[in-house]
């Protein structure tokens, strides 16, 4: 009959006059053990209530079985259908996870850091903040033997583990789809000027232009903060414009509905006076009754699922692994 309180090994090797090593030879499924001994031991377990003391395990094996993601915010729906792939292959391997969302503050990301070494994870996924500038914790990390692999936004270093989309592709595609359409004068409402993915963008934008024999003029290019006002103050940077533009490249969806919204309250007529592609892909626009003429597919789910996949081997290999980089190329969607 079971009882309340857990039995440890001692108790059932003790009922059935065996040592306790040999009880956990049998709960492990040893194979010096005989199957006789193994089920007598285990049904001793079940009817002592025995359950294993994941401390010692912990120990013994030097592992946590727990994984920590930092994400700049768990609200967007990119991170959603990251996190989703990652719980799945952590699942799959017996491990938890433990989120934190820096909000793109580089101290509070710091401090979620710290605390997933306190408790000593296996490994970390990031995606790193917008304001992050410091990077000092890849090597307080390695010094502690915690693999870390960063995914969508990543560090500009050769050094590190990490999975992103190559943002050429798609905004290529954009600019294409822009100029069969006749847009001439597409501009660029870009990230802030420290993210790399916004340098990727501006960089991605002047070659786009170029392929298809457009001059690059730095006037339609501003920049923002991502907030909602920064989102609107870009916006009407352009429209100030003596040349408005017709077609416009946004960082992601969520500047797009803001510079969208912005738009219409000036009587400006969407996917007439002014067409937009942007970034991300989000499932919202199929919520919206004049979504934007695309998005550019950034495919979070398998870059999530990857990146976890480099942790968890970074994880199980004894030795130091060469970095190793996975890029996803993006690709439009027209809606």
């Amino acid at each position: 009959m079971k009882t309340d309180k857990p039995a440890t090994i001692k108790e059932i090797a003790k009922r059935l006059k065996i040592s306790p090593s040999t009880v956990s030879r049998a709960l492990n499924d040893h194979p010096s053990i005989g199957l006789v001994t193994t089920m007598r031991v285990k049904k001793m377990a079940v009817e002592l209530n025995y359950e294993p003391n994941q401390t010692a395990i912990f120990f013994k094996q030097r592992k946590t079985f727990t994984i920590g993601v930092i994400l700049p915010s768990l609200s967007e729906p990119f991170f959603t259908l990251a996190i989703n792939e990652i719980e799945d292959l952590a699942n799959t391997k017996d491990y938890t996870v433990l989120l934190g969302q820096s909000l793109d503050d580089e101290v509070r990301e710091l401090k979620i850091i710290q605390t997933f070494k306190k408790h000593r994870v296996d490994g970390i996924l990031m995606s790193v903040g917008k304001n992050t500038t410091d990077f000092s914790f890849i090597d307080l990390l390695n010094e502690s033997k915690i693999p870390i692999v960063f995914f969508d936004c990543v560090p500009d270093s050769d050094h590190v583990h990490k999975v992103f989309s190559d943002l050429t592709t798609g905004m290529d595609e954009a600019i294409e789809a822009f100029c069969s359409r006749g847009h001439l004068k597409i501009a660029l409402i870009n990230g802030p000027k420290s993210l790399l993915a916004s340098e990727q963008r501006l960089d991605a934008y002047k070659k786009a232009l170029k392929k298809h024999k457009i001059p690059f003029d730095d006037k339609y290019v501003v920049n923002t903060d991502l907030t909602e006002k920064g989102n609107e103050n870009a916006m009407e940077a352009l429209c100030a414009l003596s040349e408005r533009p017709s077609a416009i490249v946004s960082f992601n969806d969520f500047v797009t509905l803001d510079v969208m919204k912005y738009a219409r309250q000036r009587g400006i007529v969407l996917n007439q006076d002014m067409h937009f592609i942007s970034y991300a892909n989000y499932p919202l626009w199929k919520y919206i009754e004049n979504p934007p003429m695309g998005s550019i597919e950034q495919y979070p789910g398998e870059q999530g699922q990857r990146a976890a996949e480099i942790l968890f081997e970074a994880i199980e290999t004894k030795e130091d692994m060469e970095p190793n980089v996975e890029v996803f190329e993006s690709k439009l969607v027209l809606k």
